[in-house]
């Protein structure tokens, strides 16, 4: 006969039991959360309930409600109501919050109620993580990803998507209009109970024009011409894939070379990257603590004004220029092939002629010189430059600063591979960990909360899987 591992009867009782200590060991990540948020000063960082009222229901402590969230999100648990049924069955949340079992109404309205100061949490452990010198001095990468919110892709209205739903319902109740015409020249058809439906479903596509019309008053009011009718704040954002988009969220963060550990990061609800570079370089270096950083991102981050700010505020940014000029590919020169010479201010063109400054004209708020040379008409390479009269070459104001950042970037090629190394994998994570509904509360606020659980779980992770759990307890209560 087999022989099994038994287990313990039921019904056993034993002189010295177990103390719920020794269920959890010592190298258990939740012992570094209980050492973490103990060490946290939460008055400070503006927890609400910090002094009890002397009346009333005694108040869960906001220490046990944020390692619960701490705990869940850490586990990959975000529901207020899968946390409360954790609460009561979770070995390692039984020890964690000492056998206390809040409703989910309590923890719902701890994280809706503290998102300031949960984010202020988030930006502790980086502050840890500096002291620890888990950051590099050397490079951070920057990126964007569209997280979806609470808000499907028929409750979000933009222009395009507006017109195009009047159209289709144009088309519906016109189709029903010649189908109770013809029952009407012959009534043998179409039975009375058709009839009945199809009078119905005009009412009811009448009543939704009525609707999109309301909407469309609305839209015309709206900053950016959008209207998400679930979560005001998400917005209609273009993905990668192309005829793809998702109604949500642009998420920013700034992740270090060295341990891959999240720095800084944001939420927003613009559909682009080319006003991020600037706000998230600031944050990185706040969060890190130097006066000088070097940045690294993608071409969706390419912005002239930006890129100069960066210079102006000491910061080396890192980003590559798309190629948007279509010549090439048409089988002209490209604008790489007119050399610029800085002390005459003019440009040298393939055929070896001058093309010198003409005029300095504003576009899109920026101060742009355009040159081009008399000799264009009379080149013979003119086939091979422009199909116009002249070809002219437009000149930002401050393109040095630009070109001085592509020679930089142009000694460091490895630097992009690096990036995708360093940020895009992260973001593969934290998808993963959210899984296919990504948030699950609703406005920029409470998302942006939200997120910062999501980073600080992740930082955590990694800062265990890094140094270890006792030696990162003995960090945090040093």
């Amino acid at each position: 006969m087999k022989r099994y591992v038994e287990g313990e009867a039921r019904s056993q009782t034993t002189l010295f039991p177990d103390t719920l200590d020794d269920y959890i060991a010592e190298d258990n990540p939740v012992r570094v959360v209980d050492v973490f948020i103990d060490e946290l000063d939460l008055k400070k960082l503006g927890f609400d309930g910090m002094v009890p009222e002397a009346t009333g229901r005694p108040a869960y402590h906001p220490a046990t409600l944020l390692k619960i969230y701490v705990y869940g999100y850490l586990n990959r648990i975000h529901s207020s109501r899968r946390l409360e049924r954790e609460c009561q069955r979770n070995v390692e949340l039984i020890w964690l919050t000492t056998r206390l079992a809040p409703d989910f109404k309590t923890i719902a309205d701890f994280r809706k109620d503290n998102g300031q100061a949960i984010r202020r949490v988030c930006r502790e452990f980086v502050v840890l993580c500096r002291n620890l010198n888990l950051f590099s001095d050397a490079l951070v990468a920057i990126d964007g990803s569209k997280f979806k919110a609470v808000n499907n892709r028929d409750k979000n209205f933009t222009d395009r998507k507006l017109k195009a739903r009047m159209q289709q319902l144009e088309e519906s109740i016109a189709r029903y209009l010649a189908e109770l015409d013809r029952a009407d020249r012959e009534p043998s058809i179409l039975p009375e109970a058709r009839v009945a439906h199809l009078q119905e479903k005009v009412a009811a596509v009448k009543a939704q024009m009525r609707q999109l019309k309301r909407i469309g008053t609305q839209m015309a009011s709206a900053a950016d011409g959008q209207i998400s009718r679930t979560d005001p704040d998400a917005r209609s954002m273009a993905t990668t894939g192309r005829g793809t988009g998702i109604v949500g969220y642009n998420v920013q963060t700034a992740v270090d070379s060295k341990h891959h550990m999240i720095v800084a990061h944001e939420v927003t609800n613009v559909g682009h990257d080319r006003t991020q570079l600037v706000p998230m370089a600031k944050l990185t270096r706040a969060a890190l603590g130097k006066t000088k950083l070097t940045v690294v991102t993608d071409r969706g981050y390419f912005s002239g004004p930006e890129i100069l700010e960066c210079d102006r505020l000491g910061i080396n940014a890192l980003v590559p220029k798309p190629q948007t000029s279509n010549n090439q590919a048409r089988g002209f020169f490209d604008k790489r092939d007119f050399r610029y010479i800085p002390s005459a201010d003019e440009y040298r063109c393939p055929a070896g002629k001058r093309a010198i400054w003409r005029f300095t004209t504003v576009e899109n708020r920026l101060r742009i010189h355009k040159y081009w040379s008399s000799a264009c008409p009379r080149c013979p390479l003119k086939p091979q430059c422009t199909p116009g009269e002249y070809r002219r070459i437009a000149r930002w104001e401050h393109e040095h600063v630009v070109e001085a950042m592509q020679r930089r970037l142009d000694r460091r090629p490895e630097v992009t591979r690096l990036r995708r190394q360093t940020v895009e994998h992260v973001f593969g994570t934290l998808k993963a960990w959210t899984g296919p509904t990504h948030f699950l509360t609703k406005t920029l606020p409470r998302v942006g909360t939200e997120m910062s659980l999501n980073v600080l779980a992740y930082n955590l992770k990694r800062a265990i899987q890094i140094l270890g759990v006792e030696p990162l307890i003995r960090a945090i209560a040093a």
